[in-house]
């Protein structure tokens, strides 16, 4: 289980991160990452110094009350690991995709890996590539 700390809560929250965040899609899910660094904090509600939190979206595509939960408290225990080694700040939503409910926990554990490290990739590059283009 993540601690209420670590966890999005908004409506808003949810939506800010998915909107202004790098997005990774693999088979099974798809991760928004959002890291706010000291000019965006006003547009969220973390602050550049506050630890990760993460929130998931598990429609009625992935099955039945009872598949969905399930999916869930997978993806949050996975998550509940990964935390430490997101930046400070950010914010994370995994999106799960129907094959996620057949999938098994070695898989769901790689495609988030593997999306976590893409989106970090592309959320380091955006953050890059601003200062760039405003110094111009």
């Amino acid at each position: 289980m993540l601690p209420r700390p670590a966890r999005l809560h908004r409506s808003s929250d949810f939506g800010a991160t998915v909107r202004t965040g790098a997005r990774a899609g693999r088979p099974l899910l798809v991760v928004h990452l959002a890291v706010v660094s000291a000019q965006d904090s006003s547009a969220h509600r973390s602050r550049p110094g506050d630890s990760p939190r993460a929130g998931f979206v598990v429609s009625k595509a992935v099955g039945n009350s009872v598949v969905r939960h399930r999916v869930a408290r997978r993806l949050r225990h996975l998550m509940a690991s990964r935390l430490a080694d997101l930046p400070a700040g950010a914010g994370v939503v995994v999106r799960a995709l129907p094959a996620s409910a057949d999938a098994s926990s070695d898989a769901l554990a790689a495609d988030l890996d593997s999306a976590l490290r893409s989106a970090l990739r592309k959320a380091s590059e955006r953050a890059d590539a601003v200062p760039a283009a405003v110094s111009l």
